[in-house]
């Protein structure tokens, strides 16, 4: 008998634990999870809010470099690394660092 009344007495801290993952743990893992993601696929022209606040365009991105080039003025360019970017505003089409290639004749 007591063995059921101790299960019962640790029976709301298991439900608050429980609620508390599925509202709060598990979605910010999922958030972590998506930025992660965006992260790893910047490419120039995206738009970023660094850590600091700061809003800026990616000018450079090489692959599995933890550091970036943005520009968060005119001609006020800057290197930045990747764990500081905060939230992807928005993404480009173009793949990053692109060259134009010359034309072919």
């Amino acid at each position: 008998m007591l063995t059921n009344s101790g299960i019962v007495q640790f029976l709301p801290l298991i439900i608050v634990f429980i609620i508390f993952y599925f509202l709060l743990i598990r979605p910010q893992q999922a958030r972590q999870k998506e930025l992660k993601l965006k992260l790893a696929g910047l490419r120039r022209g995206d738009r970023i809010v660094t850590s600091g606040g700061i809003i800026a365009t990616v000018i450079l991105a090489k692959e599995n470099d933890p550091e970036i080039d943005i520009e968060i003025a005119s001609e006020t360019r800057v290197k930045l690394l990747r764990a500081n970017v905060a939230t992807v505003l928005s993404s480009s089409a173009k793949p990053a660092n692109d060259v134009k290639k010359p034309k072919q004749k």
